[in-house]
């Protein structure tokens, strides 16, 4: 009985250790940013991981057609410079809000193709939580316009990364992440060397590189395909919408960012539009059969 408890239990552990890890990954990413700042730091994340994921899945294993290729490439592309975008975003915004602001895409993506009018729920409460943290008025919001322009475009590219994977979802999860994050590393990886230039050789910063790929990428992505296989749609995308939370909590515990009431307002919001739309979309697709 208590195996049997336990097995229902371990893929919902599996996305809160997947999130939680992607969280402590960045945390400590961004404290690479006095040493490479935060270009050499995406560099170092981006490539490492996919060294990483390459020796792990050897995803040449599996042939890939002329379309496939192309898919692919647009995919890495949009998936380093989410990365790319994103820590420029964390340079001047405190890492939970950049997190609750980037959810914009994958929101966007999940309420394009609505249905159902509580799906303009989800939406207004999204618009809620993002305007309450859009720099309008500096007294509300307090941000850097600048690292909430970053975040807003990392948003977009995060879309575009999701919507370009789904052309991807017959080939092998671990061959489709591995190449992608390949072409993001040849994308994005020369702006870091443009950045921090050989400071990116030095042991110590490799070392503490490595680790957080490995703690960002090679954790994450395995425990999500652990929870996927157990999980059903819906609610994997309501325990994927505790990231802003776990991100701003990370925040406060490594970094010491301290947000205020309507910052945290926010990040409530968001992570009930993403949680919403989650439930709409699953029965919308239950429905459809």
């Amino acid at each position: 009985m208590i195996f049997h408890r336990y097995v229902h239990v371990l893929p919902l552990l599996a996305v809160l250790g997947s999130v939680t890890a992607l969280g402590v990954g960045t945390s400590f990413a961004k404290q690479l940013f006095p040493q490479v700042g935060s270009l050499g730091t995406t560099a170092l994340r981006v490539g490492l991981s996919a060294m990483l994921l390459l020796l792990i899945w050897r995803p040449w294993r599996w042939p890939l057609s002329r379309a496939d290729i192309g898919s692919v490439v647009r995919y890495g592309v949009a998936l380093g410079f989410m990365n790319l975008l994103f820590y420029m975003a964390l340079r001047t915004i405190p890492f939970g809000v950049a997190v609750a602001i980037e959810f914009a895409g994958p929101l966007t993506v999940a309420l394009v193709s609505s249905r159902k009018k509580i799906d303009f729920l989800w939406l207004a409460m999204a618009i809620v939580g993002l305007g309450l943290l859009l720099p309008l008025h500096s007294g509300i919001s307090g941000l850097d316009p600048q690292g909430v322009c970053f975040a807003l475009a990392a948003a977009v590219c995060w879309g575009a990364y999701i919507v370009l994977g789904k052309r991807l979802s017959h080939l092998h999860a671990g061959q489709s992440v591995a190449l992608g994050l390949t072409v993001a590393a040849l994308a994005v990886v020369p702006f870091g060397v443009w950045q921090a230039g050989s400071a990116l050789l030095e042991p110590r910063i490799l070392l503490f590189g490595l680790g957080v790929a490995a703690v960002s990428s090679a954790v994450p992505i395995s425990l999500e395909m652990v929870a996927l296989k157990r999980l059903p749609q819906e609610a994997f995308g309501i325990m994927t919408s505790m990231e802003p939370a776990v991100a701003a909590l990370l925040g406060l515990l490594m970094l010491d960012e301290h947000l205020t009431t309507l910052q945290w307002l926010a990040i409530i919001c968001t992570m009930l539009a993403a949680a919403g739309s989650a439930v709409t979309a699953r029965r919308t697709q239950t429905s459809d059969r």
